[in-house]
């Protein structure tokens, strides 16, 4: 473990319910819950005002609303998420090299490696800076948490939920570790946790003074000795900047059993097709082709095939997970199916043949979608409209869907920059209304004139690199200058923990 606390581990606050606030002005300091909303779906992430009443990620919907229900519950919009997430990715790439991004709304950052802070002081201003500049860009806020290691690291940005920093100064780690939960430390889930409490371990402090062998004792020898080496806050894991991708999939869940036959084989196309496309935007191919199923009873079955050699095309996905499908029995019903694509390579096997043949074939960005089987049922008017996502009217302008059914649809009225809107209803087949994409949550302003904000330097310390916004493409360059004097820092119980909450 390194002498200073240059790992930062940064968490967007709520991130997807937050987004849903900021660009929807009528549910800014309500109660938001974002996930699948039907009768299986679960939870993604709740606002901290739906927190108050119990609602947490992973829970089952039907809880949720039993718990919340005047929340407003709002179907994912991964697409606009994942933008959001680029631009965050890009200030946290200005800041270092070695950025180990572990969700959209989650990374590690070696501040040392790109010589944006060698020190606590340092540290805390990069910390600050970077606070501001994620709020100047996206809108949104985020928690940060600096120290000596990626554990620490990650156990301070969870103090400073939400919308703080916390630093924790090196060989105050003891002390500050010492009266928390077990279930505070990494890999320490439930059940673990209820095993050691049942062993009388309840405390950080009291898992460091049952000792390396007993622990070993009550949960094998990795697990043991890593859970003891956490305790006395050792963690040497170094910022990964790159993580291989081992698989590709896709999978959804269904509201209603499907008992067709003909319609579980179109399902698998569709993931099949839509597998491919996160393939080839991931930019790899794969050799293996895997099929899951959950049937019924809950019982989930797993197929796979090999190919000769890796591939991207959609049309050899298909055919191989139509193979699979054969080998499985539907006739219960299927509650969820799910193509996946492994053995992953940045090259397939047509592109070997094209080369020795001293040519490359053009492949079209998409393949067109397999032509369906005539007398499929249409898709009902009222789910094309799903709440939360952005709609357009020809005369009301941008809007967003508050709900459907009965072949009506209700759209709020309102965009990221303007006061709460009015709501309208209309049929779900009115020609004056279609679906739109998401507005950005912070316009470019013209006048701007960005440029590199260097970071401070003291005398002997490397040279920062120069901090600007995101790559061209993902939203407006932004900077922000060192403030003149940083908020004051506070010693929290713990000991060593400086928190800033500006």
């Amino acid at each position: 473990m390194r002498n200073a606390p240059t790992i930062l581990h940064l968490d967007m606050d709520a991130f997807f319910a937050q987004a849903e606030q900021a660009s929807k002005p009528s549910l800014r300091g309500k109660a938001v819950v974002v996930g699948g909303l039907g009768p299986r779906g679960v939870v993604a992430t709740a606002s901290y005002e739906a927190r108050v009443f119990g609602v947490h990620s992973a829970m089952p919907m039907g809880q949720a609303r039993r718990l919340a229900p005047n929340a407003a519950y709002l179907v994912p919009r991964f697409t606009f998420y994942r933008s959001i997430s680029d631009q965050v990715m890009g200030l946290l790439r200005a800041l270092s090299p070695l950025v180990e991004p572990l969700s959209l709304d989650e990374a590690f950052v070696d501040l040392e490696a790109g010589g944006a802070a060698w020190d606590g002081e340092s540290a805390q201003r990069a910390g600050v800076r970077l606070r501001a500049d994620i709020r100047a860009v996206t809108g949104l806020t985020g928690s940060v948490g600096l120290a000596a290691s990626k554990m620490l690291a990650k156990i301070a940005s969870e103090q400073a939920k939400p919308d703080g920093l916390v630093l924790i100064e090196p060989g105050t780690e003891r002390a500050l570790l010492g009266p928390m939960s077990v279930r505070t430390l990494p890999g320490v889930g439930p059940a673990t946790g209820d095993h050691l409490r049942r062993a009388g371990i309840t405390t950080v402090d009291e898992l460091a003074e049952a000792g390396e062998d007993e622990l070993v004792r009550l949960l094998g020898k990795a697990h043991g000795h890593a859970l003891y080496a956490m305790a006395l806050a050792r963690d040497d894991r170094p910022v990964v900047a790159e993580r291989e991708t081992k698989s590709v999939s896709v999978e959804d869940t269904y509201d209603v059993d499907i008992h067709d036959r003909l319609r579980v084989g179109l399902e698998v196309a569709r993931l099949a097709d839509r597998c491919v496309r996160r393939l080839r935007g991931a930019g790899l191919s794969g050799r293996t082709i895997v099929l899951k199923v959950r049937r019924y009873d809950f019982s989930t079955l797993t197929r796979s095939e090999t190919l000769r050699g890796p591939t991207d095309d959609p049309g050899v996905v298909r055919e191989a997970a139509a193979r699979l499908l054969d080998s499985v029995d539907t006739t219960g019903g299927v509650r969820l199916l799910g193509v996946g694509v492994s053995g992953l390579a940045d090259f397939t096997q047509e592109d070997l043949f094209a080369q020795a043949a001293g040519e490359r074939a053009a492949v079209p960005d998409e393949e067109p979608q397999p032509v369906e089987p005539a007398g499929r049922e249409e898709t009902p008017a009222e789910h094309l409209w799903r709440p939360g996502h952005d709609v357009r009217h020809a005369e009301l302008g941008h809007g967003w869907v508050q709900g459907s059914g009965l072949g009506r649809v209700t759209v709020r009225f309102e965009t990221p920059d303007s006061p709460v809107g009015r709501v309208r209803t209309f049929r779900t087949d009115d020609p004056a209304l279609e679906p739109a994409d998401p507005l950005p949550l912070v316009k470019a302003d013209p006048r701007a004139e960005p440029g590199p904000c260097p970071a401070p330097t003291s005398p002997g310390a490397p040279a920062p690199h120069d901090r600007v916004g995101p790559d061209a493409g993902d939203g407006p360059d932004q900077v922000s200058s060192v403030p003149a004097s940083l908020p004051k820092s506070w010693s929290g119980s713990g000991g060593g923990a400086a928190t800033s909450r500006p």
